[in-house]
């Protein structure tokens, strides 16, 4: 067999087994939005994703060293793969090449846009999708757990979304009962994406639930209002946007960052800081807190075993 065939092989195999496996996991958790496959084999460094009945591909950017002609072959190879063994309408695949974020980059860069938005479900929530515009979809996956956390101890607690993207969080506190929810994040896109995501779960109450083109950072060492319950915090790896006031290293600021949301939270509040830095290390010591919980393995949902590349802490104000 020549090594092409041998390798397209392996991939078709590998694609089989963890389809099989999570699927059943999926199916019994009624999870429709999951990850199937991330770069298990370094010759297809891909990842596949499924929302609903579409999937997302997308190609990490490498040095392949192949000629435009045979990455198109490779390409053409692995969707008939794909579309093999997850049974899937070629017109439903939408694929997409990531690029690695560096200190340049916002956390969440644009691509041409379409701007074909569609709606899929979690948990029995609604959340609206774009496949083609942005290199991120809308819904982040890994955190799906999270959410749930956030949901279930929320009840008439007010709730502060940090860095809230298209407010998927927000959306959890809010049907889980929360009597404020405020989502704050520089993007107009975003926070107008998540104002969508409201009225699509019919949440629709100006004195409950507002939302916020703010810069972050700006946005906690300004405020003077009351305190929240819950903080859920999602910061960018690194930013340097016009929009922000100064440049934004998570590693670097991390500490201020939580040390002004404690400052905003009643007592016995919580924080939910997750990080996508896969080198982050938190700094306890200077944090003003002796109660801060690594639950990184606890909120991993089960297509993200092994393969999740972000830190999530618990921290509650003494």
């Amino acid at each position: 067999m020549a090594y092409k065939e041998e390798k397209l092989e392996m991939f078709e195999n590998r694609l089989t087994k963890v389809f099989k496996h999570k699927k059943k996991l999926a199916t019994k958790q009624h999870v429709s939005c999951w990850r199937v496959y991330d770069h298990d084999i370094p010759e297809f460094p891909v990842c596949i994703e499924l929302y609903g009945d579409k999937v997302y591909i997308a190609e990490y950017l490498r040095r392949h060293g192949m000629t435009d002609e045979e990455h198109n072959q490779w390409l053409d190879d692995l969707l008939a793969v794909v579309i093999k063994i997850l049974a899937v309408d070629i017109n439903n695949i939408y694929l997409k090449q990531r690029r690695k974020m560096d200190h340049r980059n916002q956390q969440y860069e644009k691509v041409d846009c379409v701007k074909e938005f569609f709606e899929v479900e979690e948990n029995g929530m609604k959340f609206r999708i774009n496949l083609d515009d942005y290199l991120d979809t809308g819904l982040f996956l890994d955190h799906r757990i999270t959410r749930k956390m956030v949901m279930d101890q929320c009840k008439d607690f007010s709730v502060l979304n940090l860095f809230c993207y298209t407010g998927s969080f927000s959306v959890y506190a809010a049907i889980g009962g929360a009597n404020r929810v405020v989502s704050v994040d520089m993007s107009n896109t975003y926070i107008s994406w998540a104002e969508e995501n409201f009225k699509t779960n019919g949440l629709i109450n100006e004195n409950k639930y507002s939302f916020l083109r703010e810069d972050v950072i700006q946005y906690l060492d300004k405020y003077s209002g009351p305190k929240f319950d819950i903080i859920v915090v999602d910061p960018p790896t690194f930013s340097n946007s016009k929009k922000m006031k100064d440049f934004f290293d998570v590693q670097q600021h991390h500490i201020s960052l939580i040390n002004n949301c404690i400052k905003m939270l009643n007592d016995g509040g919580t924080i939910y800081f997750s990080t996508n830095l896969t080198t982050f290390l938190i700094d306890k010591e200077a944090i003003h807190s002796t109660n801060i919980k690594d639950i990184t393995k606890q909120t991993t949902p089960f297509d993200f075993e092994g393969k999740l590349q972000r830190w999530c802490y618990k921290i509650v104000k003494d």
